[in-house]
C-alpha cells in the first residue's frame, strides 16, 4: 500500500512511499531537485527501512534543520518504523 507523506521545510512537497515487509519497494518525491531525488529513490529502493533511517536521518540541507532524505525518515517513523 502506498503512503503519501506531506514534507515540511524542503523544496519537495510530498513523498510517495511503498513498504512491504520492512523493505522499501518504491519511493517517489514530488517537486524538489529532480536528479538528486531520483538518485535517492533508486538507492533506497530494496533497502530495509531500518538501514535507510540509520543512513539518512538527521541530514540537513544548507541552513535548514531537515532535508529530503531526512523527511523520508520522518515519513517512515510516521508509518510506524
Amino acid at each position: 500500500m502506498k503512503n503519501i507523506y506531506k514534507t515540511h521545510g524542503t523544496c519537495s512537497s510530498c513523498i510517495e512511499i511503498d513498504v512491504e515487509d520492512g523493505i522499501l519497494k518504491e519511493v517517489a518525491y514530488w517537486g524538489g531537485c529532480n536528479g538528486n531525488l531520483q538518485g535517492i529513490s533508486r538507492l533506497v529502493t530494496g533497502m530495509k527501512v531500518e538501514e535507510v533511517i540509520a543512513k539518512l536521518e538527521g541530514i540537513q540541507c544548507g541552513t535548514r534543520s531537515t532535508s529530503c532524505p531526512d523527511q523520508l525518515c520522518r515519513a517512515l517513523h510516521d508509518m510506524g518504523y
